[in-house]
C-alpha cells in the first residue's frame, strides 16, 4: 500500500477546505478584539463602558445558541448545505456590522452580531460534523482538529489585519472607514467557501440515512481509495448501514430520545459539559479581550495588537502539532495536559497582579505576557480542538447533528457568561479574576479523568459499545478496551 494514498490527499484537501468555514468563525472573533479598541469604532458607538463592550461580545453567542435550528438543515439537506446556509447568514450579519452608523449604530452592531452568531453557530457544528463523518476511525482526531486549525488561523488573521489597520489613520475618513473594511474582509473567504461547497461529496453516513445507497458507496470509495481494500470498504459501508437501520428501528432520531434514552443521555451531558468547560476556562476572554489585557500590562494599543497576532500564530503551530498527537495520546490526555497549562497560566497572572499591582514591576508584566502565551498553547492542545472532536464522534448518525448542536449551545452559554464576567471583573477586582478561571481549569481535570471514556481509534458506529455501561463501570471498560479499533476486513452478517 502506498505511503500517501489518493484517499489521504483527498481527505486532507477536503477537511482543509471545510476549515475555511472555521476560518470565518475565527476571523470574526479575532477582528472584533481589534475593532473594540479602534478609535473610529469607539467614536461611532459612543461611550463604551465595560458592560456595553461585554454585550457586544456576548450577544454574538446568544446568536450561536440558536445552533439548535441548524440540525434540521443538516439532517434534511445535508452537512454541506447546512454549512452553506451558515456562511450566507454570516455574510448578512457582517453587512449590518460594517454599516453601523449614526444614532442607531450600537443597535445595528448588536443586530449584526446576533445574525452573524446564528450563522457561525451553524458553521461551528456542520464543519466538524462533516469532518468526523468522512474520516476513518484511526485518523478521525487529526482530520477534525483541522476544524480548530482553521479557527485559530482565522483568529490570527483577524489580529494581524487589526494590527495593520492601525496604520490606516492619515485622515478622519481613514479612521471612519478602516475598521469597517477590516470587518468586511471576511466576505472573501465566505465567497470562496460558499462557491465550493456544492461541488463536494456528501458524507456516506448522511446518504445512507436518507436511502442513497449507491451514492453512499461511491462517496465512501472515493474517501477510502488506496487506503483500504475493497473488502474493508464494503465492511465499513455495511457497518454504517446496519447502525442506521438499528437507530431507525429504535426510534431514537428525535430530540426527546437524547433525554429519554439512558445511553444517549450519557453522551449528551458529557458533550455539553465539555463544551461548557471549554469556554468557562477563560478562552472567550482571551480571544476577545487580549489587546485590552496586554494594554493593562503596559503595552501600547498597536503593540498589544501585534502581540495578539503573535499569540494567535503560535496557536496555529500548537494546533497543527495537536493534529498528530490526538490520535496517539488520546482525547483525555490532551485535554488534561491543556487544563494543567491553562490553570498555571491563570495562576501566575493572578499572583503577579497581586504582588506587583498597577504595573509596578516590568519583569512581572513580561512574565504575565509569557504565561498568557502558555495559556493559549494549552487551549490549542486541549479544549480548543478536543471538545469538538469528542462531541462530533460520540453520537449515532441519526442524532449526531442534534447532539452536537445541543452541546454547542452549552458552549455558547459558557461564552456569554465569560464575555460578561471578564470585562466587569477585571475592571472591579483586577487580577483576582484570574484565580476564578484558574480554579475552573483545575476542577476540569478530575472531571475529565472520571467521566470521559477514551474514544480514539473507535469507528463511529462502535460508540454504543463505549457508552452502554453504567457510569460506575466506565473506567473499567476503558482499561479493557484501550487499543484502537482497526477497520474490519470481514463483512458483518446480513440481517436480511
Amino acid at each position: 500500500m502506498a505511503l500517501v494514498t489518493k484517499a489521504d490527499i483527498r481527505l486532507h484537501l477536503l477537511c482543509m477546505f471545510f476549515a475555511v468555514g472555521s476560518f470565518v468563525w475565527g476571523y470574526n472573533v479575532g477582528i472584533l478584539s481589534s475593532v473594540l479598541v479602534h478609535p473610529g469604532f469607539v467614536r461611532v458607538m459612543g461611550h463604551l463602558t465595560p458592560s456595553r463592550k461585554g454585550v457586544i461580545t456576548a450577544i454574538y453567542y446568544l446568536g450561536t445558541c440558536y445552533v439548535l435550528i441548524s440540525h434540521p438543515v443538516s439532517d434534511i439537506f445535508g452537512r454541506r448545505y447546512a454549512a452553506l446556509t451558515g456562511i450566507l447568514i454570516v455574510a448578512v450579519g457582517n453587512a449590518f456590522e460594517c454599516g453601523a452608523t449614526g444614532p442607531g449604530a450600537y443597535a445595528m452592531m448588536i443586530a449584526g452580531r446576533i445574525i452573524s452568531g446564528i450563522g457561525v453557530g451553524m458553521l461551528s457544528t456542520s464543519v466538524p460534523l462533516y469532518q468526523s463523518e468522512v474520516a476513518p476511525a484511526g485518523k478521525r482526531g487529526k482530520y477534525v482538529v483541522l476544524n480548530h486549525v482553521g479557527f485559530v488561523a482565522g483568529l490570527a488573521a483577524g489580529f494581524w489585519i487589526g494590527y495593520a489597520v492601525t496604520f490606516w489613520n492619515a485622515t478622519a475618513y481613514d479612521i471612519y472607514v478602516s475598521w469597517r473594511v477590516s470587518l468586511a474582509i471576511v466576505l472573501v473567504p465566505c465567497l470562496i467557501f460558499g462557491i465550493g461547497l456544492p461541488f463536494l461529496p456528501e458524507t456516506p453516513r448522511w446518504l445512507i440515512e436518507h436511502g442513497y445507497y449507491d451514492l453512499a458507496h461511491k462517496s465512501l470509495y472515493w474517501l477510502r481509495e488506496g487506503s483500504f481494500t475493497e473488502a474493508e470498504i464494503e465492511a465499513e459501508l455495511l457497518h454504517i448501514r446496519e447502525n442506521v437501520e438499528i437507530s431507525r428501528a429504535s426510534g431514537e432520531a428525535t430530540w426527546l430520545s437524547l433525554f429519554r434514552d439512558r445511553n444517549l443521555f450519557e453522551r449528551l451531558w458529557r458533550a455539553s459539559l465539555l463544551q461548557f468547560m471549554a469556554q468557562m476556562c477563560g478562552a472567550t476572554a482571551m480571544k476577545y479581550y487580549l489587546p485590552t489585557l496586554f494594554a493593562k500590562l503596559g503595552l501600547p494599543t498597536r503593540v498589544a495588537l501585534m502581540a495578539g497576532g503573535i499569540e494567535s500564530t503560535l496557536k496555529i503551530v500548537m494546533t497543527v502539532i495537536e493534529m498528530f498527537l490526538i490520535d496517539h495520546l488520546g482525547r483525555r490526555v490532551t485535554l488534561t495536559v491543556g487544563c494543567i497549562a491553562m490553570g498555571f497560566g491563570m495562576l501566575i497572572n493572578g499572583v503577579s497582579g497581586q504582588v506587583y499591582p498597577d504595573n509596578t514591576n516590568r519583569t512581572a508584566d513580561i512574565v504575565c505576557i509569557v504565561f498568557i502565551f502558555i495559556y493559549a498553547l494549552g487551549y490549542s492542545m486541549g479544549f480548543g480542538p478536543a471538545a469538538w472532536v469528542y462531541g462530533s464522534e460520540i453520537f449515532p448518525t441519526a442524532v449526531r447533528a442534534r447532539g452536537l448542536n445541543f452541546s454547542a449551545s452549552a458552549g455558547a452559554i459558557g461564552s456569554i457568561v465569560v464575555a460578561q464576567v471578564w470585562p466587569v471583573g477585571i475592571d472591579t477586582i483586577g487580577s483576582k479574576i484570574y484565580f476564578f478561571f484558574m480554579a475552573v481549569n483545575f476542577i476540569c481535570i478530575p472531571i475529565i479523568a472520571r467521566f470521559y471514556p477514551e474514544t480514539k481509534g473507535r469507528p463511529l458506529e462502535d460508540m454504543d459499545l463505549l457508552f452502554n455501561r453504567s457510569i460506575q463501570r466506565v473506567d473499567e471498560y476503558v482499561d479493557d478496551h484501550s487499543e484502537p479499533v482497526l477497520p474490519k476486513n470481514v463483512s458483518h452478517p446480513s440481517h436480511s
